[in-house]
């Protein structure tokens, strides 16, 4: 049975969490030409807050790591992750211009003496078909492969594949395939959980629709055991709630039943269909947390939760973070989650968009931001008016014409 260390006071996470090997994690990202960014060069703390205006590129920040996962993981590769971008032509950047490859170098640090670097470049051919521009991989600043290789000129229908998603290629970095392959991304839509014939045959759904699946899978201790820590920290969301279980219907469809206090015995019993949207949010953000070490991608997780709730938020995340050693990447746009004392200047990029692609900075390296936080201002007070969109104001207008 999973162990963890006594419950916390507070909104905590420390009931559910427990001591794990320091996880790797994505120490930097460069990007040319991707999505919505021209170029990029940025460093990423264990714990990071990506926030900016809407359409400013919140989610295709957050997609450069899911195209990664899906380059590394099984059944994946790099033409099927091209493919559900629907071709490099909507992968490119719209400013592009002199240089129109689309570039990706991630530093991976596995430990203190142990730093991974992963490069590709990719762009298309007269069939537009996904092509490798160059492919590199170093290890301690060793370079481990190099592409194109010699074979690769021999036979150019090579370099539609990574040596990557390749078992037969990757055994000196097989290390950064399971790493890439372990990401996780999630932006729940609770509708897809309360309607869980929509679940069967789905694996690590982004939307959370085999959330009911994955607990179904789960061994009856671990899954207990989970159930009872996250209904601990889901107390303080809904202060109603004693338990949760997982119970079949006559079909043998899975159903999450959670027991709410009422005043008659045993009538308070709740399954999935009845559970807030913020609820479900909470349950699988929390599932998430501990099913896994990989990143973990968290879109708006503030969505439908009460203001009081979404301030604690972040101090889950730093006692995860500071439990697990998992890197949690989370867009948001929340005062209410940005108003954390506890949110660092370099654990924040700013996401802003200009002619010539959005352009992202953190926190720390802006000095009017940096000043109003010495000020005592919290960083919501000093980020969120930098980056909202100009004449927002305007949209009140729009009932009057």
């Amino acid at each position: 049975m999973e162990q963890g260390p006594p419950a916390m006071a507070g909104f905590s996470l420390g009931g559910i969490l427990w001591k794990l090997a320091k996880p790797m994690e994505v120490g930097r990202i460069s990007l040319q030409n991707w999505r919505n960014f021209k170029e990029v060069n940025v460093d990423l703390q264990r714990r990071v807050y990506i926030t900016g205006p809407n359409a400013s590129g919140k989610s295709n920040f957050l997609d450069v790591f899911r195209f990664l996962q899906e380059i590394a993981q099984p059944g994946g590769g790099l033409q099927t992750a091209v493919a559900k971008r629907q071709g490099i032509s909507h992968i490119r950047c719209l400013s592009a211009r002199r240089y129109p490859d689309v570039g990706i170098h991630v530093t991976i640090k596995e430990s203190a003496s142990s730093v991974w670097d992963y490069s590709i470049e990719i762009n298309q051919d007269n069939n537009r078909r996904a092509m490798l521009k160059s492919e590199h991989v170093l290890h301690n600043s060793r370079e481990l492969l190099s592409r194109p290789d010699r074979d690769d000129k021999d036979d150019p229908d090579r370099l539609t594949q990574t040596h990557l998603e390749q078992v037969n290629s990757n055994k000196r970095f097989r290390t950064i395939a399971d790493f890439f392959g372990s990401i996780r991304y999630l932006h729940v839509v609770p509708q897809l959980i309360r309607e869980p014939d929509r679940s069967v045959g789905k694996v690590a759904d982004p939307y959370g629709g085999d959330f009911l699946e994955q607990l179904a899978r789960t061994p009856q201790k671990t899954l207990d055991s989970r159930l009872r820590r996250i209904t601990e920290a889901l107390r303080v969301a809904v202060p109603q709630l004693r338990e949760l279980k997982l119970d079949r219907d006559q079909k043998g469809t899975p159903h999450l039943c959670g027991l709410y206090e009422h005043w008659r015995p045993k009538a308070g019993w709740q399954s999935e269909d009845q559970f807030s949207d913020g609820t479900l949010r909470l349950l699988v953000i929390l599932w998430a947390a501990l099913d896994g070490s990989g990143p973990l991608l968290l879109e708006e997780p503030e969505l439908s939760l009460n203001p009081a709730v979404v301030r604690h938020i972040p101090q889950m995340f730093a006692r995860l973070t500071r439990r697990t050693g998992r890197q949690l990447l989370v867009s948001s746009h929340s005062s209410d989650l940005l108003a954390d004392p506890g949110i660092a200047p370099d654990e924040t990029l700013l996401l802003t968009p200009s002619p010539d692609g959005t352009k992202v900075t953190r926190a720390k390296d802006d000095e009017q931001i940096v000043a109003l936080l010495d000020w005592g201002a919290t960083m919501a007070e000093a980020v969120l008016p930098i980056v909202s969109p100009p004449g927002a104001d305007r949209i009140a207008a729009f009932a009057d014409q």
